[in-house]
């Protein structure tokens, strides 16, 4: 394995990690800006309040997209051992 090859075995990784925690990432920070809006509107500062929601939303997010990113797991180990078979 050369130095180019672990280069692009890294950067397919790295896109595959952004491309997986995208959706809880954009979807967290919406919830934690209309909390943080409601939070300034009734001066009601309670830290459980917004970690809670976070919680529950990243939660039913891993449940409805999970078989998704274990489908984008499966076939980036797959595209990983037929680049290494190809060297």
């Amino acid at each position: 394995m050369t130095q180019e090859d672990a280069l692009v075995i890294f950067r397919e990784s790295i896109l595959l990690i952004i491309k997986l925690v995208s959706p809880m990432l954009i979807i967290s920070v919406g919830v934690g800006l209309v909390i943080a809006i409601f939070q300034a509107a009734t001066q009601i500062h309670e830290q459980t309040l917004s970690f809670a929601p976070k919680i529950l939303i990243i939660g039913v997010i891993l449940i409805v997209a999970g078989s998704w990113m274990i489908s984008n797991i499966q076939e980036f180990f797959q595209y990983i051992m037929s680049y290494m078979a190809g060297l």
